[in-house]
């Protein structure tokens, strides 16, 4: 691991002026309207004086204001972390019934192959399924265009491909004889990836509460529209500039916020990496199954050697003909 992956954000300037993956772009168009709402302030200020705000209630509800977007990304990111955990689950989960399929299951090559393949098409179509996409092009290179076909077709991919496994495990134990407790096993790692699936389906059909967003977002507004008031009194016409100052974090902290809610969506700017982690899993199940086929054949030969019967040597041949001339000899 490099130092750069090892401290990330080290590169501070380069961060700090970064136009991908900044919210700034999405926050122009509410820009300038507060930007033209304090300029308004001015020129309504300097034609009647009398209207404006004396600057204690605004910088008391900053307080306010500061726990309602702690809270908004607080509840954000809780969602986006558990939405990592819950996929870190499913790749630990892929390998784990990779490794125990391989040891525990049958010798076939056939049924290893499907098994390693439906485990890596789960995580696929898990993917696909939260982000509402039926094209699966990576499941067509896994398991060929007519499986493929029939996981686009059903209503839940995650389960098919779930049922897909249960059926490998079943003929392992009622045709390959399995050893029942390694089904056990097998069937409970098997489970374990569809809970994990659920739980992503639970965070992506559950959003935050929306009185809590509306609440959030109508007092950001009313706070960035009475700010240019308070200041107008003592700067002039450099109070739209200082509101728009403090008016750019408060709106980047809001949609930072609002980012991390959806944490599978490709539009969200903070997106858990889903295509990076299947591809993790992808190559981790197969070079797994690869490597375990590869290991089998000197094993293979090994006891095949070790089953054979050796060809005695010479003198192995020499002594057994003087043991035998002295029984005759004996016998006579």
């Amino acid at each position: 691991m490099s130092a750069r992956s090892a401290l990330p954000g080290s590169d501070f300037w380069h961060e700090a002026f970064a136009i991908q993956g900044a919210v700034a772009v999405r926050l122009l168009p509410r820009m300038l309207v507060f930007a033209l709402a304090a300029v308004a302030s001015v020129v309504v200020h300097q034609r009647a004086p009398s209207i404006a705000l004396r600057p204690e209630p605004v910088e008391a509800s900053a307080v306010v204001l500061g726990l309602l977007l702690v809270f908004r990304t607080t509840a954000g990111y809780a969602r986006w972390w558990e939405g990592r955990t819950l996929w870190g689950g499913i790749v630990n989960q892929s390998r784990n019934l990779t490794v125990s399929a391989i040891a525990y299951g049958p010798a076939d090559a056939a049924w290893r192959q499907a098994v390693t393949r439906w485990v890596v098409v789960f995580a696929h179509v898990t993917r696909r399924s939260l982000r509402a996409e039926r094209t699966l092009p990576e499941v067509v290179t896994l398991v060929g265009a007519l499986d493929a076909a029939a996981v686009a077709r059903a209503e839940h991919m995650p389960s098919y491909a779930s049922a897909r496994l249960a059926v490998l495990l079943r003929d392992a134990r009622d045709q390959h004889r399995m050893d029942p407790f390694a089904f056990v096993q097998l069937d409970r790692e098997r489970a374990s990836l569809l809970e994990h699936a659920g739980g992503c389906e639970r965070i992506l059909a559950t959003p935050i509460p929306s009185v809590y967003s509306l609440t959030t977002r109508s007092f950001i507004a009313v706070y960035l529209l009475a700010l240019p008031l308070a200041l107008v009194g003592s700067l002039g016409w450099f109070a739209p500039v200082a509101a728009l100052l403090v008016t750019y974090p408060i709106l980047a902290v809001e949609q930072i916020g609002a980012e991390l809610q959806i944490p599978f969506a490709t539009t969200s700017l903070s997106h858990l990496p889903l295509d990076e982690i299947c591809g993790t899993i992808e190559r981790n199940v197969l070079a797994a199954a690869a490597g375990a086929t590869t290991d089998r054949a000197p094993a293979e030969a090994m006891d095949a050697t070790r089953a054979e019967p050796q060809s005695p040597g010479p003198g192995e041949l020499a002594l057994a003909g003087r043991g035998a001339a002295q029984e005759q000899r004996g016998i006579t």
